[in-house]
């Protein structure tokens, strides 16, 4: 794979102060939402995920030795385990299967370091790689409209907050290819402002938050599965959580592949989809360790990096420790949170947009030929059952297959069984 023309700053790249400031803050705007929304869900501390994301995001950093500029923010796949795992065995509990989940990593990444990474190409050629990586995010779609509508916590449809959204894609078009210089490297923190005073001044946003947040506070971590039920077996826990680990590496692999689309590198074979693996898993022993979700690479600041074509892994890692001190920093993080949710729904769907993109583009350098009737049908089949949201449901425990993995499975069986594998792309471009 070639090196992605046209970029600002690369990987090992590490740029100016005052630039570096900012072009982290932008990441740290980018994955604040997500990663705080899913301890609300789950009644876990917004501010130990904050803290536990950037520490994961170091950790993640130093163990794939800064060549996978990667963000790891709080995982959507387990907020159904969390909670069926919470009531049974307490917070301590949901910790403990967490824990396990992040082993699971870790041994499926030893396993990939001594049997190589080529068995998993064949599986995953560009017919299945491309639609899956289109499914994660068009998957992603409804929720970013749902944010521009008002509508993603259950309230009423409002057109105020959808014109906010889009006047907030809008000003992101405008810095990203209009303006020129410093406006083309910052586009979605300048329209996240745009976006935030235009809120503002249609009352949008209440202040009241900050004006009562403690200046310095320590979050309420959860250290070493403190809190959990007395008489729960731990089997019963780590039974309802440690296996969605199966189906979360299945995102784990498209969203690297969605990253090595975007910077121009094969960071499955360099440094190895063993040391990325590795990298998530323990990031999300740690979380586990202090109380907060179980990490997972982000969507929207891959997005962020198509966007700007800063990959610089410095950047992202002074956007893990903005996340570590924002949640010691009351009003740091309290005014973060006053940003309304249309602001981040416009920011949401260029940014899951561009992912989708990236699918397409994967076919396309693939040289994936949809005339040929297979190729068509696992792609036609994958798009469907991912964006469909169809699921697989088992078992008490409620134990779901996501429609991301589902179409993830589906596809690699597809390409197993069906004949004229090699139709199916070229490999050599993960």
């Amino acid at each position: 794979m070639a090196e992605t023309a046209h970029t600002v700053l690369d990987v090992h790249e590490r740029p100016a102060p005052g630039t570096w400031a900012l072009l982290s803050v932008q990441h740290l705007f980018a994955m604040f939402g997500a990663t705080v929304l899913v301890p609300i869900l789950t009644g876990l501390s917004p501010a130990v995920a904050l803290v536990s994301s950037g520490l994961g995001t170091l950790l993640y950093l130093l163990i794939t030795g800064g060549r996978v500029p990667a963000y790891l923010g709080s995982s959507f796949a387990f907020i159904g385990p969390i909670i069926a795992a919470s009531a049974v065995g307490g917070v301590g509990g949901a910790m403990l299967g967490a824990f396990v989940a992040g082993i699971v990593y870790l041994i499926v990444s030893a396993g990939i370091r001594m049997f190589g990474v080529g068995w998993l190409l064949k599986l995953l050629p560009p017919v299945v790689v491309g639609p899956v990586i289109m499914v994660i995010g068009l998957g992603l779609a409804s929720v970013a409209v749902n944010m521009a509508e008002n509508t993603a916590a259950g309230g009423d449809y409002s057109l105020p907050h959808l014109l906010v959204a889009l006047f907030t894609l809008g000003s992101i078009f405008l810095f990203s290819i209009v303006l020129k210089g410093f406006f083309t490297v910052v586009p979605i923190l300048l329209g996240i402002v745009c976006g935030y005073v235009l809120a503002a001044v249609l009352g949008m946003v209440d202040f009241t938050p900050v004006a009562q947040a403690a200046l310095f506070s320590v979050p309420d971590f959860n250290f070493a599965f403190a809190n959990m039920t007395e008489g729960v077996s731990a089997i019963t826990v780590i039974l309802i959580i440690a296996p969605v680990a199966l189906v979360t590496m299945a995102e784990h692999i498209g969203d690297v592949v969605v990253l090595s689309r975007v910077v121009g590198r094969r960071f499955i074979r360099e440094p190895g989809l063993h040391r990325t693996l590795m990298g998530d898993g323990f990031a999300t022993m740690l979380a586990a360790l202090i109380g907060g979700p179980p990490n997972t690479t982000y969507g929207e600041n891959v997005g962020v990096m198509a966007i700007t074509r800063v990959f610089s892994a410095y950047v992202i890692g002074g956007a893990a420790v903005l996340a570590i001190l924002l949640g010691f920093v009351g009003p740091l993080s309290a005014f973060i949170g006053t940003i309304p949710m249309a602001v981040m729904g416009g920011v949401s769907i260029a940014l899951f947009g561009v992912i989708a993109s990236s699918g397409i583009r994967t076919l396309i350098e693939g040289r994936v030929d949809l005339g040929e009737k297979r190729n068509l049908l696992i792609t036609s089949a994958i798009l469907v059952i991912g964006i469909g949201g169809a699921t697989l449901k088992f078992g008490e425990a409620n134990f779901t297959v996501s429609s991301m993995a589902l179409s993830a499975i589906v596809g690699v069986l597809l390409h197993a069984l069906l004949p004229g594998k090699e139709t199916g792309g070229d490999t050599e471009l993960l």
